[in-house]
């Protein structure tokens, strides 16, 4: 099993929104990836990042920069890999910097939360924009739904954890060898989120938010995982990139 980060690009953000309600005004840039998993069962991605486009006509004030290096096609070509390459996309959830380049993986299964489908089709109002990159549901898309913590594969498990999203997922890997690692993905927007138990400002449930933050300091104690976070800038500094891997 290897593990690779596909560095997706940044954008803007009010640091507010990266923690509740804390240093509204103050802007930073914050990273976005995805996450590509070799393993017997086949080729596993794990969200497909932001159309540039989708943002820049959208989004304009999250300021977007995606070099053309940093397209989810061009990520797998780093690992030597194409779009047909690979077997399941799997969406921790549906936001529409999580699910940008999902129509390029037309032979691919797409995994996701059976809750978060239904929301993502049909959104409270303020969730709207956050679901607006409907392209997950391209022609060709082959849905498995899911519901209720769930192993994938061998060494793949993803745990619920909502809050953020109605359906929101959080991904565990465990190797064959060396420390397993916890992706949080939304669930905990910085190293910060955690420490504070602080959830993003944009949520959809606010105590379930922080109950998934619990939840996933007690998922790394008990599997001794390094957690990854989704999008802070300083925590991404550290992560190895692809085309390394992360182990």
């Amino acid at each position: 099993m290897r593990v690779f980060l596909l560095d997706g690009g940044t954008m803007m953000i009010d640091r507010s929104q990266l923690l509740w309600n804390v240093d509204c005004g103050v802007r930073l840039r914050f990273p976005v990836y995805s996450v590509l998993v070799e393993h017997d069962d086949g080729l596993f991605l794990f969200d497909t990042g932001y159309d540039l486009a989708h943002v820049r006509r959208v989004f304009p004030k999250e300021e977007p920069l995606q070099s053309e290096a940093q397209g989810i096609v061009q990520q797998l070509a780093l690992c030597g890999y194409a779009p047909g390459d690979v077997s399941y996309v799997v969406n921790s959830h549906l936001h529409f910097d999580h699910v940008g380049g999902n129509r390029h993986f037309q032979d691919a299964k797409t995994v996701v939360s059976k809750s978060e489908l239904r929301q993502a089709k049909v959104p409270e109002t303020f969730e709207r924009y956050a679901y607006s990159d409907q392209t997950f549901d391209h022609p060709g898309a082959d849905f498995e739904l899911l519901e209720g913590d769930v192993e994938l594969a061998a060494g793949l498990r993803l745990f619920e954890t909502p809050g953020h999203s109605a359906g929101h997922y959080s991904l565990l890997v465990e190797p064959p060898s060396g420390q397993a690692l916890l992706f949080a993905f939304d669930a905990a927007y910085a190293q910060e989120s955690l420490d504070r138990l602080i959830p993003s400002g944009f949520h959809l449930d606010p105590t379930a938010a922080v109950r998934s933050l619990r939840r996933i300091q007690k998922l790394a104690r008990t599997y001794g995982a390094r957690i990854f976070v989704a999008h802070d800038a300083a925590a991404f500094s550290g992560y190895r990139l692809a085309p390394a891997g992360v182990l």
